[in-house]
Order: structure tokens, then C-alpha cells, then sequence
């Protein structure tokens, strides 16, 4: 779905439910109030909904924001701001709660007219703030790396990849939009904002007060209890994610590679350094023109095609079409019949979509030595068992100094009848204080791979099916330390931390995989044991 598409369902939604209201009561002192009304309090139930199926998800975003802010603030004169936001990050997912309930409670307000001044107040405040941090990631874009955001001066041409959050989290992984476009859909909605602070008096209400106080109570209640169920007690029970079960990494991994590959660059964007004029011509016209603007006056940015995989019927193929893309490469029939499972009944002589960028692209596990070892565990025909943990924490990590003894050798020559022979002896034993890092772990951490993951890894392995772990990356002495506390034998691998938040939200969590594909994810918490997972997911 696009934002466009969105944007017209809730509109047509807000008209409806206005049409509804004037008609069958009384109750409408302005018709553009009521549906300004409705129009954002569905926008807001339906954007708070797609983040409460997943507040871990929100939270990850916030933490970005933090560490963004962190970093733009230090060294500059608001430096003194920068130590709040690691503080902010470790309660993120709390204000991720807070956040998610207030937008869709306050949308609930909205549509049923709920103490009107202060829902009027509160949406224009709660729009001033995502105005900022959309407003903030956005113009991020035209800071160069190495250049502060305050240093203005320094600011040079608009380039997406400069962003450091490229998406501000406003519809969860539901929608993604881009910085810009959550920027102006922000500014419009201020037009809203000021609106109702300025005419709440005719905003319509709908029931009678206690009514209406019952419902807002009765919805924050229950929407902290849903919230709370989608990441403290189980996964979220819908999954927007590439890694949602049914998806096969290895697959879409090939499918992105093809689709970026066949990226062309259909025009040229210019930009006047000195007035700011843009200017855009098709590739051949730019070619014939380019020397009208020297790079010297002119920025240049390239306008590229959306990457796409077309699929083309053949009668000759098994699967009765080819990827012109991927001829020849020995997985061409195997994605064939996967885009069949995930597109439907193809029509037609060719097929072509828009394939996005997502951190399936990302995958890559770290093995011994620094060995990429992604492949190698997503081809695995048989079924394997993934752990998944983002962070291995620990109650405290310190370096103590170790007295170690190191003995010297020395190497004599002893004659022996005829011969001589060289005797290695003992010459002296010197001691030496050398650094390790010990770490003592935390036992609430420790309690689920004890008592879920431990367990069934055994009963896997004695079954003949492999289990490993990925964690983020951390040294040999940490993953070394931890296994030993937690008793798993399991080879451990690396990867990037947020790679391993986007595959499950659960630290750890459990992922189940057949030859690349997600057969199915858990949470700690919820975790079967082998058996019951052998009965319902192994056939």
C-alpha cells in the first residue's frame, strides 16, 4: 500500500462517517470541523495501531533518534543535552507505550469529541513534535558526513544516504515513507492542528459525557494490555517484517540482488549552487547537454528507475516462466515458483514489480576467522533452530589484571655414545600480569536460554537437527564467558544488532528454518518444546 492509497480510504472514511453523523443526528456545528475530526482520528487510530502490533519496533526507532540527537548536540553549545539521551534510550520502549496509546487514544477523542480543548491542544502538540523529528530527518540530507548539523554554513546539496534514521517510524513497518514525504504530510496536518484550537467549541460530540469518559478510560486500559502483549509476553501477532514467517531470506536476498541490478538511470537532477534553480532532463538530453552545467555552478544527482524483477513466460521452463535476469544461475526455477507462492495466479507474458530494498539485503553472520557464513546456514535443506539475541547482557563487565606463569626453555646438547643429541630443559619460570575481561552475568538474562533455549537445543541435536545462535558483535571472551554460564555448546555467531531486532522481536528469540525459509518465530516465553514443535511445525 502507498501513502496515496491511504491517504484516500481514511478521507473517504472520514466522509462516510460525517455524512453519518449530520444525517442521523444533530450533533455537527461545522461540517470541515467534524471532518477534519474524523479524518485525523482515523489517521491516528490506524497509525497508532500499525505501531502497537509492534512498540519493540517504535522503540528500536526512538533509540535511533536518541543516538542521532546524542551526536548532533555534542560539541556544540547545547553539549549539555547530549548525556540525556542514553538515559532517554534505556527507556525507550516505554515511551514507545506511551507514545502508541496517546496517539491512538487521542485519536479515539478526536472521533467522538472527547474534552475537546484538550484533545485540540494535545493533537497540535503531538503534530509539533513529529513535525520536528520528520522536519529534523530530513534535513539531515544536506549534512555532508563529518559536518555537524548546526554548522549550517556547511550544508551542501540534498543526498538521501547523508540520513542517519531514513524513515521516521510513522506507520511502523507497515508503510515505509521517506523522510520528505512524513515531513509535508506533518506540515499539512498542522493546517488540522490549528483548526481545532482555534474552533473546538465546534467540534461535534458524539454520546453523553460519562459515556464518552468510559470509553476513552475503557480504550487506554485496554490498549496498554494489547501493547503489553505484542513484545513483554509473545511477538506481535501481526508481522510486517521481511522475516515474517513464510518468507524465505535466502530467496528474497537473490531477488533484491537481481532487482538492484537492474536499476537504470533514466534522468540527471540538477542543482544551481548559487540559486537554488533545479533542473531535470532525461538521459539522453542531459548527455547532449551536460556541458550547459558544469559541475563547478551545478550539483548533480542521479534519477534512477525502481528496482524490478520481470518474469517472462516460456513454455520451455519447468515452472512456465524465466527471470530474464537470472538465467542461467542455478536457483532461476527454485525463485520462479517462490514469486508464484508470493504474488498469486500470474496473467499474462510477463510480469513485472517494483522489488524494495530491505534488510533481507543485510543478512550476513560472522563465523570464525571473520567468515561469511550466511549462506552456508540458510542453505541447510534439512530444518534447523536459529537463536536470535540482539545483546548478550551482562550485570557487569570488567578487566581484572591475572597472574599468569610463563616458563622459559632452553636447549642443551648432550653427547650420547656416538651421537649428540639436543635435550630441551626447563631454564627458568617468569611470571607475567596480563588483562582479561570477566563478566558476571545477569541471572534474569540467563533464565530463559537455561530453562527454554538449552533444553531444546538437546532435544534437537539428539534428533539430528543443528541449532545455532546469532548475537551482535562481540568478542571471543564474551561468547565464550556466556556459554559457559548459560550451559549452551551451540556454536555462536555475529551479526549486525539491527539485523537481529528486525528478524524477531525477542531477546532471544527462537526462529525455525528450512533450507532459508522462516517456518516460524517464538518468543522466549512462548517457546514450545521440541516435541511440540516436531508435532505441529516439522512434516
Amino acid at each position: 500500500m502507498t501513502l496515496g492509497t491511504l491517504v484516500v480510504i481514511i478521507a473517504i472514511t472520514a466522509l462516510l462517517l460525517t455524512l453519518g453523523i449530520g444525517l442521523t443526528s444533530r450533533r455537527i456545528n461545522n461540517w470541515l470541523v467534524s471532518y477534519f475530526q474524523n479524518f485525523c482520528g482515523a489517521l491516528f487510530i490506524f497509525s497508532g495501531w500499525v505501531k502497537a502490533v509492534d512498540p519493540m519496533g517504535t522503540a528500536f526507532k526512538l533509540e535511533q533518534y536518541f543516538a542521532e540527537f546524542e551526536s548532533t548536540f555534542s560539541g556544540t553549545w547545547f553539549s549539555f543535552l547530549s548525556p540525556l539521551f542514553p538515559w532517554l534510550a534505556e527507556y525507550a520502549i516505554g515511551f514507545s507505550v506511551f507514545m502508541i496509546v496517546l496517539e491512538i487514544v487521542l485519536g479515539i477523542m478526536l472521533l467522538i469529541g472527547s474534552a475537546r480543548k484538550f484533545a485540540a491542544w494535545a493533537f497540535l502538540l503531538i503534530v509539533v513534535f513529529f513535525t520536528f523529528l520528520t522536519g529534523f530527518t530530513y534535513l539531515t540530507g544536506y549534512v555532508p558526513e563529518g559536518v555537524n548539523f548546526f554548522q549550517f554554513g556547511h550544508w551542501g546539496p540534498y543526498v538521501e544516504t547523508n540520513m542517519k534514521v531514513t524513515d521516521c517510524g510513522c506507520f511502523g513497518d507497515f508503510l515505509k515513507l521517506k523522510p520528505k514525504v512524513s515531513f509535508l504530510k506533518d506540515i499539512f496536518l498542522l493546517f488540522p492542528s490549528f483548526l481545532f484550537v482555534f474552533a473546538h467549541g465546534k467540534m461535534h460530540q458524539l454520546m453523553s459525557a460519562g459515556s464518552r469518559t468510559a470509553v476513552v478510560l475503557i480504550s487506554t486500559a485496554a490498549l496498554l494490555f494489547y501493547c503489553f502483549t505484542n513484545f513483554m509476553w509473545g511477538l506481535p501477532h501481526m508481522d510486517f517484517r521481511p522475516f515474517k514467517a513464510g518468507r524465505n531470506i535466502r530467496l528474497e536476498r537473490a531477488l533484491e540482488s537481481l532487482a538492484e541490478n537492474n536499476v537504470e538511470v533514466e534522468a540527471y537532477r540538477m542543482t544551481n549552487k548559487a540559486s537554488g534553480e533545479v533542473v531535470e532532463l532525461p538521459l539522453n538530453e542531459y548527455l547532449r547537454q551536460y556541458k550547459d552545467y558544469p559541475k563547478e555552478e551545478w550539483g548533480l544527482e542521479q534519477v534512477q528507475s525502481q528496482p524490478r524483477v520481470a518474469m517472462v513466460r516460456s513454455e520451455s521452463a519447468p515452472e512456465g516462466y524465466i527471470i530474464p535476469s537470472a538465467e542461467g544461475e542455478p536457483y532461476e526455477q527454485e525463485l520462479v515458483a517462490y514469486l508464484k507462492e508470493r504474488w498469486g495466479p500470474l496473467q499474462g507474458d510477463t510480469i513485472s514489480k517494483v522489488i524494495e530494498h530491505t534488510k533481507v539485503s543485510d543478512f550476513e553472520a560472522v563465523g570464525p576467522g571473520g567468515s561469511d557464513i550466511s549462506e552456508e546456514l540458510l542453505s541447510n535443506p534439512e530444518y534447523s533452530f536459529m537463536v536470535i539475541a540482539y545483546k548478550l547482557k551482562a550485570a557487569r563487565e570488567e578487566t581484572v589484571a591475572e597472574l599468569v606463569t610463563d616458563t622459559i626453555y632452553a636447549v642443551d646438547t648432550v653427547a650420547v655414545e656416538d651421537t649428540i643429541k639436543l635435550v630441551r630443559r626447563a631454564d627458568r619460570v617468569d611470571k607475567k600480569q596480563v588483562e582479561k575481561k570477566v563478566f558476571t552475568w545477569d541471572q534474569d538474562y540467563n533464565a530463559p536460554w537455561v530453562a527454554k533455549v538449552k533444553p531444546l537445543a538437546e532435544a534437537a541435536g539428539q534428533a539430528g537437527i543443528k541449532t545455532f545462535a546469532i548475537t551482535a558483535l562481540a568478542g571471543n571472551e564474551k561468547l565464550e564467558s556466556f556459554k559457559a554460564a548459560s550451559g549452551c555448546t551451540f556454536p555462536f555467531y555475529t551479526a549486525d544488532d539491527i539485523l537481529l531486532k528486525t528478524i524477531v522481536r525477542s531477546n532471544p528469540g527462537v526462529v525455525l528454518l528450512k533450507n532459508g525459509r522462516v517456518i516460524q518465530k517464538w518468543h522466549h516465553k512462548q517457546l514450545p518444546s521440541f516435541e511440540e514443535i516436531k508435532e505441529k511445525y516439522m512434516k
